[in-house]
């Protein structure tokens, strides 16, 4: 995992919000791309990140069983849930962010998937399962479970470590607001996803997001309550209020009650990631504000502001920075899915180095991506236990990845487009769910528009 590539994370995370702001253009472009087979790659990732106890149903069958002592350090079942990136520990902050945004995407682009909407609710419901299990003792919230210093000393594959699984918990007396809040968003977005198909099971998540009532109430940031479980992996450095904010929102949209409206300011709209929603909350809320101008208010004119600081020619001061390619470098977004379509080609290998950034995707792709189950051999085909540093000659080696981990989106290339297919390049060569996540939803809206 690295927090270092958050010029790349930026761009999947713009992406879902201008294909949800422009979801009525036209796009006069032809299809460059097969986004049919991009989606159903994008969402088959999910698979590869799974901890746990693994069902027959998995597709990524190099992957196996792992992780199924987390938890008893603290005499509870932790096991399931995603690990966040290449290495193996599950950092619950990032993890519901990423589920948040798979049930965003859903639910703005569901009926655009097809075939890949049961894989869909899957991958969401591998998250939403381990979030139940995370928030299923009053007072608490699991932030963390994996010890992160122990765990990035080894290169093992999940099925063999065997490093502390330490269970990071925040409580009333050392509480964790932005990790409790976003976890309740993703359980209030995924509540509405489910809301059709498995009523008792969406009003079941709808009923634990009240988890957010713990986060509102004892407030306080996880860095201080978890230390070294958080920092300097995944550290809030934007404070935990927009996540207040976000989680607030969420259980709006889920229940449309008044005692969940909320007051805000609008926020810095420059920015959205795992660590900083104030721009998706502008957008959220302007979504069902937008006939009422009374109510519009910030909400609104902070996501024009959004939009305003990406396009290349407006003349609104400028957040972001372009690559000599096209590549954005910072979000934003509302100029049309003409400007999205870019950007999603781009990654998907209409580029200077004519390659797709994500795994699997078109003829030439990532070989050796930063990421310990796909550089070591599998189980099937290394059924001898690896200890700690036994993987270390997998890293090294320059050979390609044995293990296709299908669908990732890795990093990507630097500023002037300059991209290095290695696993040392940390920056460059690593994916993470909460870069794939986004991705889910633009790929199911270009798709319906260019079957």
């Amino acid at each position: 995992m690295s927090s270092s590539n958050s010029q790349q994370l930026a761009i999947g995370l713009l992406i879902v919000i201008v294909g949800m702001l422009t979801m009525v253009t036209l796009v006069t472009s032809a299809a460059q791309h097969n986004y049919a087979d991009a989606l159903s790659k994008s969402i088959l990732f999910f698979e590869g990140q799974r901890s746990g106890r693994l069902p027959p149903t998995q597709r990524m069958t190099w992957r196996k069983n792992s992780a199924l002592r987390d938890g008893l350090d603290v005499k509870r079942d932790l096991t399931g849930g995603y690990y966040d990136a290449g290495d193996n520990v599950k950092f619950n902050f990032p993890m519901a962010f990423t589920t948040t945004m798979l049930s965003w995407s859903v639910i703005e682009f569901g009926k655009s998937m097809g075939s890949e909407l049961p894989h869909a609710l899957e991958a969401i419901r591998w998250g939403t399962d381990y979030f139940l299990k995370s928030t299923s003792v009053r007072g608490s919230v699991v932030g963390v479970v994996g010890d992160p210093n122990g765990d990035h000393i080894c290169w093992q594959r999940p099925e063999d470590m065997n490093t502390p699984r330490t269970s990071y918990i925040v409580t009333t007396q050392k509480p964790g607001s932005e990790v409790s809040a976003e976890i309740a968003a993703a359980l209030a977005a995924s509540s509405m996803v489910f809301s059709a198909s498995d009523k008792a099971y969406s009003m079941l998540l709808l009923t634990r997001a009240r988890v957010f009532e713990f986060a509102d109430k004892y407030r306080g940031s996880y860095n201080d309550s978890i230390g070294s479980g958080a920092c300097p992996f995944y550290c809030d450095f934007n404070g935990y209020k927009d996540e207040l904010i976000w989680g607030a929102a969420w259980l709006y949209k889920a229940t449309r009650k008044p005692s969940q409206a909320f007051a805000y300011n609008g926020g810095d709209v420059t920015e959205f990631g795992w660590d900083a929603k104030h721009a998706g909350i502008n957008i959220l809320v302007s979504q069902w504000v937008m006939t009422n101008p009374v109510e519009s208010n910030p909400f609104i004119p902070k996501a024009d502001a959004l939009v305003c600081s990406i396009l290349p020619e407006s003349p609104a001061p400028k957040s972001v920075t372009y690559s000599r390619g096209g590549l954005l470098f910072k979000i934003g977004s509302n100029r049309l899915v003409e400007f999205t379509k870019r950007q999603v080609d781009y990654i998907l290998g209409s580029n200077p180095n004519s390659m797709s950034y994500m795994v699997g995707y078109g003829s030439r792709f990532p070989q050796k991506i930063h990421h310990r189950g796909s550089v070591i051999p599998s189980i099937d085909q290394h059924p001898k236990h690896m200890q700690c540093h036994e993987g270390d000659m997998y890293f090294k080696a320059q050979t390609p990845n044995p293990n296709l981990l299908i669908g990732a989106i890795v990093g990507g290339p630097d500023q002037d487009d300059t991209f290095q297919d290695s696993r040392c390049n940390v920056a460059q060569s690593e994916p993470t769910t909460y870069i794939n996540a986004p991705f889910v939803g633009v790929l199911a809206y270009f798709n319906s528009l260019f079957p």
